[in-house]
């Protein structure tokens, strides 16, 4: 009985103790690949490195809160109808929007420290980093939404309601660098446009995007078993609170 509670309270898996294996040794790979193998660029030299760190965190900002957009697009159109589907849902996009705003903090501290390498200051006020701020601040506030004290499906439709407006941001953060006049350099790889790094550099680059994938899957996966715990908890706790109330009844009649 013991080993049965202790295994319903666990968030692991074989499946995702090889995934985090697998990120574990990628991140190895990226270090090997960001540190040693691949060369300075041309123009902004050893801090070209910052580039394996900076654009695989906003692309992963960028897929989660994307994840947490259709899920919860998913969850206002078949919540009501199949509420054990709606509650899938909701932990999806939970989960995911709290690895995108984990990733766009990331983000915006490496791109405070490349931005003092290449700017000669930590921040400014342009374009892009204003947007992904807002971006963050905004997910930040999802994210508390969920939290209130409210009706679990009240709850969730209010945040699937938040995080669907919340996505008109995420085009005006990706191409802010195309529409304003903007210190933010544009897009390292572009349809149809010669990429601005070498080879060396584009590979080591997608080891990169590749390992932190893996990481915020591994992340994803473990988060939306802990929001699962969480509410058999939360429904645990209710019941017994009600099973008092009824002992008291009883007491009292």
């Amino acid at each position: 009985m013991q080993q049965a509670e202790r295994k319903d309270s666990m968030t692991g898996s074989l499946a995702t103790t090889t995934l985090g294996w697998a990120s574990g040794a990628s991140l190895i790979v990226v270090l090997v690949t960001g540190l040693i193998t691949s060369p300075k660029d041309a123009n902004q030299g050893e801090a070209v490195r910052l580039l394996y760190v900076h654009v695989p965190m906003i692309w992963i900002a960028y897929g989660s809160f994307i994840i947490t957009a259709v899920y919860s697009g998913l969850f206002v159109a078949k919540a009501a109808s199949r509420p054990d589907l709606g509650r899938h849902l909701d932990r999806v996009a939970g989960s995911a929007a709290e690895i995108g705003v984990v990733f766009t903090g990331l983000t915006l501290v490496s791109g405070a420290l490349w931005g003092r390498i290449t700017w000669g200051v930590y921040w400014q006020w342009d374009a892009r980093l204003t947007t992904t701020v807002l971006m963050f601040v905004t997910y930040l506030g999802y994210l508390a939404l969920r939290k209130l004290p409210a009706d679990p499906y009240v709850r969730s439709r209010r945040a699937a309601i938040v995080a669907l407006i919340a996505t008109v941001n995420l085009p005006i953060v990706h191409y802010s660098v195309d529409w304003w006049r903007t210190l933010h350099q544009g897009a390292s790889i572009t349809v149809g446009n010669k990429p601005e790094y070498t080879n060396d550099i584009l590979i080591a680059l997608l080891f990169a995007v590749v390992a932190f994938t893996l990481v915020a899957l591994w992340l994803g996966i473990h988060r939306y078993r802990v929001i699962r715990l969480e509410e058999i908890r939360e429904e645990e706790g209710i019941e017994m609170a009600i099973a008092a109330r009824r002992a008291e009844a009883e007491v009292g009649s």
